[in-house]
């Protein structure tokens, strides 16, 4: 694939992965008898006894390899800025895609979290590891905008940042027995709203860029 097709089309691969990752989720689950889109996460569609794990399974794999296809647009936009600040974002961004989307792909989480197993295991580690160091690129992304002149959109982005980690702690403290039977318990949409606000600023970034080139020719 060549790199001034990867430079021409990340933004809109990345725009897919992103929207994907909400929309595919929220269809899938319409044909899985039992899930609850507000109170189980994305990944359970993925696991052995899902009717939907096949389809679910190969987008990951799909999105992963969106994520990547996109760093080549992301590094040659922003490196004029900031060119330890835009490594350390397409790594994050690289880690996440690896970690918490085609790891996800190969290795099924089970539907009760007190079943641990190998593959389990390993998704669980690519996972936490890709979203906590994705939930910095909008900060990163924040600065990169304030370095490159673009005050209001590196305000937006900042905004969403806390209100994205505002989400994950919520996701995080779901899990635990004392929150059992309250509102926090709904792991399901506090991660669905983490995704929403950590993957907004580059959806905003992606359609300015896009526009941008278009205007260019």
């Amino acid at each position: 694939m060549k790199i001034d097709f990867l430079y021409k089309n990340g933004w809109l691969f990345l725009i897919i992965a992103m929207l994907g990752d909400i929309i595919i989720s929220l269809v899938l689950a319409k044909f899985y008898s039992g899930y609850s889109i507000t109170k189980m996460s994305i990944s359970a569609l993925g696991n052995p006894s899902s009717p939907v794990r096949i389809p679910f399974n190969i987008w990951m794999i799909i999105e992963g390899l969106l994520f990547l296809t996109a760093i080549p647009a992301i590094y040659k936009y922003y490196r004029s800025v900031s060119g330890g600040l835009t490594k350390t974002v397409v790594l994050f961004v690289a880690i996440f895609a690896i970690g918490a989307c085609i790891f996800t792909g190969f290795f099924s989480v089970n539907e009760s979290k007190d079943i641990v197993t190998t593959a389990s295991k390993i998704h669980g580690a690519g996972s936490v590891i890709g979203f906590m160091l994705f939930l910095f690129v909008p900060l990163l992304m924040g600065v990169l905008s304030f370095k490159n002149s673009e005050a209001f959109l590196g305000v937006i982005v900042i905004i969403c940042f806390f209100i994205s980690m505002f989400f994950f702690v919520l996701f995080v403290m779901s899990d635990k027995p004392e929150f059992e039977n309250s509102v926090i318990q709904n792991e399901g949409l506090w991660q669905r709203l983490n995704l929403i606000f950590m993957y907004l600023p580059l959806i905003i970034v992606s359609i300015k860029r896009i526009i941008q080139m278009d205007v260019a020719g």
